[in-house]
């Protein structure tokens, strides 16, 4: 991301960043919050060298969210001035309206990058081929399954499934979202270990494992 912004500086072009397209209080919510994440890093990034964000939403329950990270990202770098509200657009509620708009912007700005994490629908590879026509280096990721294919022919650089939930950790360094990365690692070690304990019982005529599992 850092190379993606400071390519973006050298060719005095914008960055386009989409956070998914969900809202904070639906079942993808969690996505959300991971592409929120990295649009911070991304804004902060953006601020510190004078870059120009332009972060399009299509759920409004995030736009505040959304607005107040921009903005946020400036003040803190001491650029307020640089601060545009239209660095924050709502482009429409429907999905392909959205995602027609978003290929429009694109095209439109001539963005050096365009980077989507999150929750995706098929507005993902439209925009896609938008940055892809215009020579943008392109940083994608989704826990959408049915998205992921898109994502994978699209991006430069490629984030799958819960890769975008310890990348929104990993960037922002925040301890709770750390833990849980963290907390899913340890659970994972210990399904593996009961698998094969399992698995092994199993081949020995043990069923013991089986039967709790059934249970």
């Amino acid at each position: 991301i850092e190379q993606a912004v400071g390519r973006a500086v050298e060719m005095g072009r914008p960055v386009h960043f989409v956070p998914g397209i969900e809202g904070l209080s639906s079942t993808f919510a969690a996505q959300t919050v991971a592409g929120l994440s990295v649009l911070s890093y991304t804004a902060s990034l953006c601020a510190k060298y004078g870059c120009k964000i332009i972060t399009t939403n299509q759920n409004v329950e995030s736009l505040p969210v959304q607005e107040e990270i921009v903005k946020q990202a400036y003040l803190s770098a001491g650029k307020a001035d640089l601060f545009e509200p239209g660095m924050v657009r709502h482009l429409s509620p429907y999905n392909m309206s959205y995602g027609a708009g978003a290929v429009a912007l694109v095209e439109r700005e001539n963005v050096a990058t365009n980077i989507l994490i999150g929750a995706h629908s098929m507005e993902a590879l439209m925009i896609l081929e938008a940055g892809s026509r215009v020579g943008a280096m392109q940083i994608g990721g989704t826990g959408t399954l049915t998205r992921s294919m898109d994502f994978a022919v699209g991006v430069d650089y490629l984030l799958i499934g819960e890769d975008i939930y310890a990348a929104g950790a990993y960037l922002t360094g925040d301890r709770a979202l750390m833990a849980t990365i963290e907390a899913q690692d340890y659970c994972k070690i210990g399904f593996l270990v009961i698998t094969m304990v399992g698995v092994v019982m199993a081949l020995l005529g043990n069923q013991y494992i089986i039967k709790i599992l059934q249970s």
